[in-house]
């Protein structure tokens, strides 16, 4: 693949291409259904192939092939190329990319438990175990999902500046839906996920059929002691699920650059924040968000985006202040400055575009205790049914699932739905303490057109919200 991918590049050199990368991508893996205690089927994918970017007389073109021929390559080339020309003739200002430097490198995440050795009927005793702990209980759960997945994602990027990035990245995940129906009344825990980069060792350590046992028997009390919540100007102790919700959706998302400038306006949105606002004030200064793509075995994980560029950790807000904006080449040009490897494509057929990887509340100094210990009336909201936020990703609104009446310092009995509604600076300006202790939860952030879901980690500390405004 090295032979394809640099014979793309110097083709598309030989055609007036000012800039040029190609990326290789290879992703096999496979997919196991259960649904109620039954097997529901066995996916296997295979897919690859190569994308071609380029650069001409200011205009971008992207195109790409899963023929992995020099012949079909060419063409691919070909293709970008004519659509560069063309795009070049609709602007008023040329594309440039920031400058940067630049590496020859091959990074890989080990297994210590290789999913590519181990047989489906032995991937799917996680699922059996789930459901055989989730009976164990004796909670009536009626619907029971439950999903395994692994990936194996090699990646071969060259461009014309002298980049070449080879990457190995496995992922590992067990996602489950379950509904508990007693009493005449249901709740569910719909579509929780747990994952990895790495092997299935990481599953075993993770346990997630411990996960699954804590979810029933939550959604259980919530349907025998559940009562309403309090209304009106509440404290509020957000877990690190919510903060993790929060901060993807009212900072990662609005402080991606392509949508600053207006790019997303017509697929994913707006922003409210402008490039003038570097340096402003956003939250109190218990409020650090961080955005990491290189922590460990995370869901999101890349040590170089598919520019090429070497990833670091990205503080998007510092101590209430924001500080930097998510980029790729193209639009950190457009600031003067650098990328900070936010480009990212979900596969050889897109073009990298602005994402988030693994976004978080970064840690504070206090115990969940001291957290809860001077909180008159209040509200702790462990995890989210639903969320909504608006295309500037400024109003939103959290609904709880698991959530507890907070009573002059103590965790008193289940509320249900206490709902959040708020604006992107009342919530960060509102919180006085983070906690010392970060959890991660993942998800699939999507994006673009065509749509692009990326693997992404969401979380942070424990924090308390003071006299914010709750509903029920």
């Amino acid at each position: 693949m090295h032979e394809l991918v640099e014979f793309a590049v110097e083709k598309a050199q030989e055609l007036g291409a000012s800039y040029a990368e190609a990326r290789f991508e290879e992703k096999n893996g496979t997919e196991i259904v259960m649904k109620n205690g039954n097997p529901e089927g066995l996916g296997i994918l295979a897919d690859r192939g190569i994308g071609i970017r380029v650069l001409v007389n200011g205009g971008m073109g992207f195109a790409s092939t899963n023929v992995l021929t020099k012949e079909s390559v060419e063409e691919a080339v070909k293709r970008a190329v004519k659509l560069a020309k063309a795009a070049a003739k609709l602007r008023n200002k040329p594309i440039q990319f920031s400058e940067e430097d630049f590496h020859q490198v091959f990074y890989e995440v080990k297994m210590k438990k290789d999913f590519r050795d181990v047989s489906a009927e032995e991937k799917m005793e996680y699922l059996k175990l789930i459901e055989e702990r989730v009976k164990e209980t004796g909670i009536n759960v009626p619907m029971r999902f439950l999903r395994y997945g692994d990936l194996m994602w090699h990646k071969v990027f060259m461009n014309s500046e002298g980049a070449l990035v080879e990457s190995l990245i496995p992922r590992v995940s067990v996602t489950y839906n379950l509904v508990v129906f007693e009493e005449g009344q249901m709740e569910q825990a719909p579509f929780v996920q747990r994952a990895f980069s790495g092997g299935l060792e990481l599953i075993e350590k993770d346990k997630p059929w411990e996960w699954a046992v804590k979810d029933v028997k939550a959604l259980q009390k919530l349907i025998k002691e559940g009562q309403k919540p309090p209304e009106g100007k509440v404290d509020v102790v957000i877990s690190p699920e919510v903060a993790g919700i929060a901060v993807h959706e009212s900072v990662g998302h609005p402080y991606e650059l392509d949508r600053i400038m207006g790019r997303e306006a017509a697929q994913a949105g707006e922003s409210f924040v402008k490039p003038e606002m570097l340096g402003e004030r956003i939250g109190s200064e218990a409020v650090t968000v961080i955005e990491d793509p290189t922590i460990p075995n995370s869901w999101g994980f890349y040590l170089y985006d598919d520019e090429g560029v070497k990833a670091r950790p990205r503080y998007l807000i510092r101590e209430g202040i924001i500080n930097e904006f998510l980029m790729n080449r193209e639009y950190a040009a457009y600031l003067g400055m650098k990328s900070n490897a936010a480009a990212r494509a979900i596969n050889y057929d897109r073009e990298p575009i602005v994402r988030m990887a693994n976004t978080y509340l970064a840690p504070g100094d206090y115990s969940f205790e001291e957290l809860i210990e001077d909180v008159k009336l209040g509200v702790y909201m462990v995890s989210f049914n639903e969320w909504n936020i608006d295309d500037r990703r400024f109003q939103q609104r959290y609904i709880g699932r698991e959530a507890y009446l907070i009573e002059n310092g103590e965790i008193k009995h289940p509320v249900r739905r206490p709902i959040l509604e708020i604006t992107t600076r009342g919530l960060w300006s509102s919180v006085d303490a983070v906690g010392k202790e970060v959890e991660f939860y993942p998800g699939t952030c999507g994006k673009g057109e065509p749509g692009q879901g990326v693997p992404v980690w969401m979380g942070g500390a424990h924090a308390r919200l003071r006299e914010v405004i709750l509903r029920r």
